[in-house]
């Protein structure tokens, strides 16, 4: 439970304009080009969220999450964490927010260089960089204190979403309140009942 819960104060850390991440290496000049290699349907029972995944300039961490889809790892597990203007994370516990055994932790891709933009979709992990295993959060509003920087390992955006921006939204202003430790958790459990691969849209 300490480590799942260092999830949640590894993002508000940052949220803060700080973080206890040692100095990061230097970040790379040339920008990058997100490539939609693969795309996700992500049911909830609020409505559906459609994915766009890099495994190119991101394999570890795409694919990574395509493990745990395959595995029918996420059906059924909770938006856990829900604030309104920053994130809505997930992925990593069932109702009453039970938590899920999951696979090792994986290298933080946030050097990249992609960014923590609205609508795209990123590893949780905790203060140390080569933490994320399972959770991942989608960005509600642009957040570049989240980025890769020279100052901080930043935070591996891997993906974006192509449409449910409204269900996103609508998440992120769900009432909450603080439960068992757990802060911003939604009153009303938000579900994901199911993640399943899907052909990308055209274009």
């Amino acid at each position: 439970m300490k480590k799942i819960i260092g999830l949640l104060i590894g993002i508000n850390l940052v949220a803060c304009g700080g973080g206890s991440d040692d100095a990061a290496p230097e970040v790379p000049d040339n920008p990058v080009t997100f490539k939609v290699d693969a795309c996700y349907l992500m049911s909830t029972n609020l409505g559906d969220i459609t994915l766009a995944i890099d495994t190119t300039n991101t394999p570890i961490t795409g694919n990574n999450f395509k493990q745990y889809v395959d595995k029918g790892f996420y059906d059924g597990t909770l938006f856990h964490r829900a604030v309104n203007n920053f994130v809505i994370q997930g992925g990593g516990y069932t109702s009453g927010l039970e938590p899920k055994d999951t696979d090792a932790a994986i290298k933080n891709e946030a050097s990249v260089g992609f960014s923590n933009e609205r609508g795209t979709f990123a590893m949780a992990r905790t203060a140390a960089p080569d933490t994320a295993t399972s959770q991942f959060f989608i960005n509600v509003l642009d957040n570049p204190q989240l980025d890769y920087s020279a100052s901080s390992y930043g935070y591996a955006v891997f993906g974006k979403v192509l449409s449910g921006m409204e269900v996103v939204d609508q998440i992120s202003i769900a009432p909450v309140h603080n439960v068992n430790g757990f802060s911003d958790v939604p009153v009303d459990e938000v579900v994901i009942e199911s993640v399943t691969e899907m052909n990308c849209p055209a274009g």
